[in-house]
């Protein structure tokens, strides 16, 4: 392991990734410091903004000034709505913070949007940005198969020469609101199989297209504007939100953060990376190869099979009929298994085996009690009979 020089008087006998834990420990400290500073004692205020918070709140006016607008619980000289009043602070629309620091929603000013905005640190991340933006420019930001999130603006905040700003639709998690038929889980089947196909195509491996990575633009399935950090309240929390089904409002599904994605020549066959964890840390060929390269795009492949067998063939009764296919997306030889072209070309042979009565059928939780089961399927009968009625798809097709 390489050892740094330094100065007489410095401790020469550390290793470099001992110093640089030590510069992050003291990062870590004067964050701290400079946070304190900010807020004081208000800091301990039940409700009051956290540290993941602190530089969105800095920079409201900034942000303002680009277009974008944040809720008022970051606007300058803020007041809990809450204070004053016997009001549980969880009841209000402001006293609902962030779940991820690097991600914010906001308005965007000019036409009312919700967006979300995620800071990059090009010196951790220094191709998302990049590899964002080529999907987003033509002909691959029109092309039907696209499913890569679009970039609507890319900002530089003042001051931080690493950081860029993204603006991107506001999304939510693609399994929620839950699945009501299979008919909808195997419209989000297909658009992901072909969005995935579509950046293997152009050359791109995702590296990390685990399910916290999959995403849906769901404006389209509520009745009003859902509450960017409780989805079950409206976007002011004067009462639950309503949403329709997937039937009745299908939604586009997204492949996001490309933190890890790498782009690739085109006479490149068969590209070589070093292993490198993401969200899913069951990837086979990185259990015990760490310091072996190996093609990223069979592992794209597993990652989305693994999504699949945890997400619904696990916890979901009736998936079995996609079994062969997933126990072939997630062999342990990377080399065994198909290819996303062939991945989408037998998906389509097993849709069309599959009849109407399936498609419209029921996704039933594994852990689904009784009157769960009672109530749902009351419900899901009179919705199944008005789709048959109206002669609505089996598959909901999404329509740009």
């Amino acid at each position: 392991m390489k050892t740094l020089s330094f100065p007489k008087g410095k401790d020469t006998t550390k290793t470099e990734a001992e110093h640089k834990a030590e510069k992050a420990a003291e990062d870590k400290k004067r964050r701290a410091r400079k946070e304190l500073e900010l807020f004081g004692p208000e800091r301990e205020r039940p409700g009051a903004l956290n540290a993941s918070e602190t530089w969105w709140c800095q920079h409201y006016s900034w942000l303002k000034s680009q277009g974008y607008l944040l809720r008022p619980r970051y606007a300058p000289g803020w007041v809990p709505s809450w204070e004053g009043t016997e009001r549980d602070l969880y009841t209000c629309e402001d006293g609902n913070c962030i779940r991820f620091g690097q991600i914010m929603d906001a308005t965007r000013v000019s036409d009312g949007v919700y967006v979300s905005l995620k800071i990059v640190e090009k010196s951790i991340h220094p191709y998302e940005v990049e590899i964002g933006q080529w999907f987003m420019s033509e002909p691959l930001a029109s092309h039907p198969k696209n499913h890569c999130v679009p970039f609507f603006e890319v900002l530089s905040p003042p001051n931080n020469e690493d950081s860029q700003l993204i603006a991107m639709p506001l999304l939510l998690p693609f399994a929620e609101p839950r699945f009501d038929t299979f008919g909808e889980v195997m419209e989000c089947f297909q658009q992901l199989f072909e969005g995935l196909l579509f950046m293997h195509n152009n050359h791109v491996a995702h590296r990390d297209c685990m399910w916290m990575n999959i995403m849906m633009d769901a404006k389209d399935l509520y009745t009003e504007p859902y509450h960017p950090v409780d989805r079950h309240m409206k976007r002011d929390f004067s009462g639950r939100v309503k949403h329709y089904t997937r039937t009745q409002r299908p939604p586009k599904y997204y492949f996001i953060d490309f933190g890890l994605s790498r782009r690739y020549d085109s006479s490149e066959a068969n590209p070589l990376e070093y292993p490198i964890f993401g969200g899913d840390k069951s990837v086979p060929e990185f259990q015990n190869n760490a310091d072996v390269p190996m093609n990223p795009f069979p592992t794209d492949v597993y990652y989305l099979g693994n999504v699949i067998r945890e997400e619904f063939m696990e916890t979901q009764i009736g998936f079995d009929f996609l079994k062969p296919l997933v126990d072939d997306m997630i062999q342990t030889d990377p080399n065994a298994r198909p290819t996303m072209n062939e991945v989408v070309e037998r998906f389509d042979l097993i849709r069309q085996q599959l009849s109407s009565w399936k498609l419209r059928s029921r996704v039933i939780a594994r852990d689904e009690d009784i009157f769960e089961t009672v109530y749902r399927s009351a419900s899901h009968w009179r919705r199944r009979i008005g789709f048959i009625v109206k002669r609505a798809p089996a598959i909901p097709r999404f329509q740009e």
